[in-house]
């Protein structure tokens, strides 16, 4: 058994990676999900029984949060769960893009404590653990110190530029767009974006992970309003996310 839970979930992220690269290269079966929660594939379903089956055995009193698996009441008696997507970004994985991940956490007592992000296709695995900084495949990593608006680069869809979520009108920050959400959280913890945001409520298991690699990275993440991010809620959402360096706090003091 790895020594750490960031061992277990290194490990088990580059196993995900093997079972999803196979399905990848042979276009897996796709079903839409009900109530129009977006497509599932057999890859999806594959790497979360593997990471289900695996990590649970080598931690038999940590809870369980995916968004493949059915949610029970029984993670919320748990002191320490995994949150976990198997694939996030299904719909680029369906696309043959890239830009999906497995998204990995631990979190003791609402707060993460070890995270990872995988690309396999990218070979990019991010990773943190609490008070040991963030790295990008074993190199120490650190978010951006820019804080003006106009001059930033920011991950997010076309529905948050509406300027009814803004005080004074949308910001002319340069919008970019990856399709994974634990992406985004990663690439602005490496500083190749200054943030991300995203302002309808989130699962949980789309920003566990980058969340705690954003703020070892030196970063900040919190919901839309600046409140902190937590976790293991029992309903598993939150409100929105804001993460970046320096320029978190003018894109939280922009929005109205």
């Amino acid at each position: 058994m790895p020594a750490t839970d960031l061992d277990l979930l290194v490990d088990a992220a580059r196993a995900a990676g093997d079972i999803a690269t196979a399905h990848f290269a042979e276009s897996p079966e796709v079903w839409d999900k009900p109530d129009g929660a977006g497509p599932v594939t057999e890859a999806d379903l594959a790497v979360d029984t593997m990471l289900r089956n695996t990590l649970c055995a080598a931690r038999p009193d940590y809870g369980w949060l995916s968004e493949e698996t059915e949610d029970t009441p029984a993670r919320l008696t748990t002191d320490r769960l995994f949150i976990v997507d198997p694939i996030d970004g299904t719909r680029a994985f369906i696309e043959k893009s890239k830009d999906w991940s497995h998204s990995l956490a631990i979190a003791q007592r609402g707060e993460i404590t070890a995270a990872v992000i995988y690309l396999p296709l990218r070979d990019l695995l991010f990773a943190a653990q609490k008070g040991g900084g963030a790295t990008l495949n074993g190199a120490p990593i650190t978010t951006t110190v820019q804080a003006s608006l106009d001059a930033s680069n920011v991950l997010a869809t076309r529905p948050n530029m509406d300027p009814k979520h803004w005080e004074n009108g949308a910001p002319s920050f340069k919008r970019h767009f990856r399709s994974s959400l634990a992406y985004r959280m990663a690439l602005v913890a490496n500083g190749q974006f200054d943030a991300m945001l995203t302002l309808r409520p989130t699962w949980e298991w789309d920003i566990a992970a980058g969340t705690l690699i954003v703020t070892e990275a030196a970063g900040t993440a919190t919901t839309r309003k600046g409140a902190p991010l937590r976790f293991n809620n029992p309903h598993p959402q939150v409100d929105g996310v804001i993460a970046g360096g320096g320029l978190h706090a003018p894109l939280l003091a922009a929005l109205a």
